[in-house]
């Protein structure tokens, strides 16, 4: 049922539809989001089309994201923290009219993601081999102040999980997921240094483009982390919009490889997001409990664009099954679950 896609080209035709439609090892496609032809009116186009780079950053006892962010209408900045213990999680952000001083590259590969105003500046730099993130933001939380310089590590051979799936007959989704990079460098936040250390810390990049439609929905899990023996481990498991029947973005990523799952279905209740979410999938290979700790909320009401997300923090615990057949358990391995509706 899935389409693998393995050849180089264009996102877009010049009549602005997908030239291919599936999931990738590799980000393959050239991201010509010039080619899309969505309104009549062609200028009015840039305001629906969204693009961002997210990245996370798993430590024994912390986590830490950092987000640029265009959605046509507004840049979107933000940045979080996060102590599992406690559960204290401090995020700030900045929206951006009409996403004045964001810089996003083409694609995911090469040229700098960049963001600075008098209040933060963000800096997100590919590598062949790594990737460098700089974030400065002295307000953040009541003047304590927020300062990482990251690195992450592709490893030689590194596996990505890339989708190109259609959104009704005009628009699209292209994204790239990448797990378990191994993370070096520093978070300071007000007095606070976290020393970031390869072999128990992890990151992962959300990066995407695309146009949806206005009203949105969708379900996002994913988690990085290492098993017992010092291989990492990672998920993605994806749904709740689009045409997915030729291409979904559920894996399991071991050792920095893929191994592509096919449907999943998020078992969890809705409005009752302390509940565990159980996680199964239509081949019998994929069998998870996953239990919160923490509920990040996040609302943004502009108007004509509004959000709301739960991201719940907590454990995944169960099974896996790689594609040569060996199960792969999963014991207390943090991740996070989300459910996202938007109007953009």
């Amino acid at each position: 049922m899935q389409t693998e896609l393995t050849q180089p080209g264009p996102l877009l035709n010049p009549d602005g539809r997908l030239a291919q439609v599936g999931w990738a090892r590799q980000p393959v496609l050239d991201c010509n989001l010039e080619s899309a032809r969505f309104y009549a009116l062609r200028p009015f186009q840039r305001f629906r089309i969204k693009r961002w780079d997210y990245y996370a950053v798993f430590m024994p006892k912390h986590f830490f994201s950092a987000t640029i962010a265009d959605l046509g209408y507004a840049g979107n900045i933000f940045v979080y923290t996060m102590d599992y213990e406690t559960g204290d999680l401090h995020e700030e952000g900045l929206v951006i009219p009409f996403g004045k001083g964001v810089g996003l590259p083409r694609n995911s590969t090469e040229g700098d993601s960049h963001f600075e105003n008098d209040k933060a500046s963000l800096t997100f730099r590919p590598r062949p081999s790594e990737r460098h993130l700089s974030i400065s933001w002295p307000g953040f939380h009541e003047g304590r102040g927020i300062h990482a310089e990251i690195t992450l590590t592709c490893p030689a051979g590194n596996e990505s999980m890339n989708i190109v799936i259609p959104i009704g007959r005009k628009r699209f989704y292209y994204n790239r997921k990448i797990n378990c990079l191994p993370a070096s460098g520093l978070v300071k936040y007000g007095d606070t240094t976290h020393v970031l250390n390869p072999k128990n810390s992890v990151g992962s990049l959300d990066w995407g483009r695309g146009v949806w439609e206005y009203q949105s929905y969708w379900n996002w899990a994913s988690a990085s982390g290492f098993l017992p023996d010092g291989r990492t481990v990672g998920l993605n498991l994806g749904c709740g919009f689009g045409d997915l029947s030729k291409a979904g973005e559920n894996a399991l990523i071991l050792d920095n490889r893929i191994h592509k799952l096919e449907q999943v279905k998020f078992d969890y209740v809705s409005g009752d997001y302390m509940k565990p979410w159980k996680f199964t999938d239509t081949e019998g290979r994929l069998d998870l409990v996953f239990t919160p700790f923490k509920d990040r909320t996040a609302r943004t009401n502009l108007g004509i664009i509004t959000s709301e997300v739960h991201q719940m923090f907590g454990h995944y615990n169960g099974k896996a099954v790689a594609d040569d057949g060996e199960v792969i358990q999963i014991k207390d391995l943090i991740g996070f679950a989300e459910e996202h509706h938007a109007k953009w």
